[in-house]
């Protein structure tokens, strides 16, 4: 058997064979009931679309203000940087790392690598280095967890409301469309599509 046609698991590692897919359909594992993988009609322009308009939301949430803070008479717009900062300043130094990895770090390398390996693909293009990109992306992608980025926006407004009177900005409505946008583009991502691309183009 051509151990190119098993797939593992996610969750429980149950080595199975692949099957052709119908439009739309979707592979469960016969174990556990986990989703193996979905077969989508142009996943990787989906995946794209989808990271470019997540490119532009985080933009927004990282450059305007995601709240206006008002502590002891000074009023100030606050970023997301700025309110990471604050949260610091403050003695609040774990909360601080944890909306700082959750709102700004994860999003922009995941937003990131999705572009450097899919950009020059769509223009039929291998960049050197996409295949340890794609790699790391399949690594990491069950680890991506984005309801926990607006949660851990959530949790920063929380804070500083103890500190200051907030007023939500626009950042905080961009933020709040981007994490079912990456959602959706995570779902539309198919590995064995870009491996195709990749192998076709190497």
């Amino acid at each position: 058997m051509d151990v190119s046609e098993l797939i593992a698991c996610p969750d429980c590692d149950c080595l199975q064979r692949r099957v052709s897919l119908p439009l739309g359909g979707a592979a469960h594992c016969g174990r556990c009931d986990a989703v193996l993988y979905r077969s989508c009609r142009n996943g990787l322009q989906h995946t794209l679309a989808y990271a470019v308009a997540g490119l532009f939301l985080f933009l927004i949430a990282n450059i305007y203000p995601i709240a206006g803070i008002d502590m002891q008479g000074h009023r100030q717009a606050a970023s997301l940087y700025d309110a990471v900062s604050v949260l610091w300043q403050e003695g609040h130094a774990e909360v601080a790392v944890l909306v700082g990895l959750t709102t700004i770090v994860s999003p922009s390398i995941q937003i990131g690598l999705v572009l450097f390996l899919l950009v020059p693909l769509h223009f039929n293009y291998l960049i050197q280095g996409a295949v340890p990109v794609l790699r790391i992306l399949e690594a990491v992608r069950p680890w991506s967890m984005m309801e926990v980025f607006f949660l851990g926006v959530l949790v920063s407004l929380f804070k500083l409301e103890q500190l200051a009177q907030v007023e939500i900005g626009i950042a905080l409505w961009a933020f709040a469309a981007m994490v079912p946008i990456l959602i959706v583009g995570g779902m539309t991502f198919d590995p064995d599509e870009v491996w195709a691309k990749v192998r076709a183009l190497s």
